[in-house]
């Protein structure tokens, strides 16, 4: 039976009808081999842009095979914080020289917690919570065991996220380093980066965001927040392609203090002098260590470009729609058949993606990626629907909801 409320609230294709961002779905590539139905996994792998077809056939014709190697002191010795004073500038509200590209998530994520916990002499523990990405848990291990530190876990309800109260009785003059994820990987949750933050500062520590499932679909002002340290990758909703390089960011004011741990020429003060013994760069380019991954950092300077035309208020104010649009179908068509929301209700403190879980999830999600509907899986039962706003249209969305229904119904 249709409720009321479900009669007044628009439609899918009222929706994309009204949708200001509608026009910008026909900037990414779509095949047309019919293999794909709905995309609803844009927080782990954001579609490739049509110019990106373009932009690296004239990237591997004209910058590498003309100017060849040549290329290094025209242009691509700069292009780490070059991309990465962009990167800042548009999605984390972050000043020039404080944001280089280059590694991966899991190196920046070494390099930056490592001379954080090396920069404060008897501050020896390091906080952050039990549901967190495990690469950001695993790493945190690692440095334990390798500095002699101590680990205190934060045993939040994952599906309420970290809080500020959540770290009372857990900072105190020994905690050096905090690590949260700025949106939860599970849950969606959107962590108050603000309040954490200048908690984390009264006790005396520094504080370190993953921004990996926010950085593009959620506005940030990390100079503003008093942010130290941050990380981020740019294959979800920068669209950077599989394994394109992370990002740190490291406020101006912590780059001095910081000795970042992996020495490598291209973070030393004279990379060309070939000398005896290390000096590190000014700035931020001493958080760089090996020959930056060049060719891989040009598809994300693409998806950069198309939200800087937007801006990250249009691109959050999407998202926020899509993601309540997916809720309200889930409502009417999964929790019906027992399937549990699992993501916050408040759009204020919810990302881009909805989490919806089942015992059936696994089979669910195998099933649906047969047909071309692809979100994609989390133990133990989570089934992550993930909405890019650029990409994704409203009508998308309930086809892939439609599609999930449809299979619960055919395995239960």
């Amino acid at each position: 039976m249709t409720t009321a409320h479900q009669t007044l609230r628009p439609t899918s294709a009222q929706l994309d009808a009204a949708d200001p961002l509608a026009a910008q779905r026909a900037a990414f590539y779509t095949p047309d081999d019919g293999q794909l139905t709905a995309y609803l996994d844009g927080n782990s792998l954001g579609r490739p842009l049509d110019i990106t077809v373009a932009s690296l056939q004239s990237f591997v014709q004209d910058a590498w095979g003309s100017r060849l190697i040549r290329g290094w002191d025209e242009q691509w010795m700069d292009e780490p914080t070059r991309v990465g004073d962009r990167i800042g500038e548009v999605t984390l509200g972050a000043a020039a020289g404080q944001v280089t590209v280059g590694d991966s998530t899991s190196v920046m994520l070494y390099k930056l917690i490592r001379a954080a916990v090396d920069s404060q002499p008897g501050r020896d523990e390091i906080i952050i919570d039990r549901d967190n990405f495990p690469t950001d848990r695993f790493i945190i291990e690692g440095i334990a065991k390798e500095r002699g530190a101590s680990i205190r876990w934060i045993a939040a309800n994952p599906a309420a996220g970290v809080r500020p109260h959540d770290l009372d009785g857990l900072l105190g003059e020994r905690t050096a380093v905090v690590v949260l994820s700025h949106v939860a990987y599970r849950s969606g949750f959107l962590a108050d980066v603000k309040a954490i933050t200048a908690k984390v500062h009264d006790a005396g520590a520094l504080m370190l965001w993953d921004l990996c499932h926010s950085v593009g679909s959620v506005p940030m002002e990390l100079d503003a927040w008093n942010v130290d340290l941050a990380v981020g990758c740019t294959y979800k909703y920068l669209n950077g392609g599989p394994g394109s390089p992370a990002f740190a960011y490291v406020n101006s004011a912590c780059q001095d203090i910081l000795q970042q741990p992996i020495w490598g020429w291209m973070g030393a003060a004279d990379p060309f002098g070939m000398t005896d013994a290390y000096q590190p760069a000014q700035g931020i380019r001493r958080f760089i260590t090996g020959t930056p991954p060049v060719l891989a950092m040009q598809p994300l300077k693409d998806m950069v470009e198309l939200i800087a035309s937007v801006g990250m208020d249009a691109v959050r104010e999407k998202s926020t729609k899509l993601t309540e649009h997916a809720m309200n179908l889930a409502d009417e068509m999964l929790v019906p058949l027992g399937v549990a929301i699992a993501s916050p209700r408040d759009p204020a403190e919810r990302g881009s993606h909805v989490t919806v879980d089942h015992p059936l999830f696994a089979d669910v999600t195998a099933k649906l990626w047969e047909r071309g509907v692809i979100p994609d899986f989390r133990p133990p039962h989570g089934l992550r629907i993930g909405l890019s706003p650029l990409s994704t249209s409203y009508a998308e969305v309930e086809l892939g909801i439609t599609a999930i229904r449809d299979v619960l119904l055919e395995l239960q």
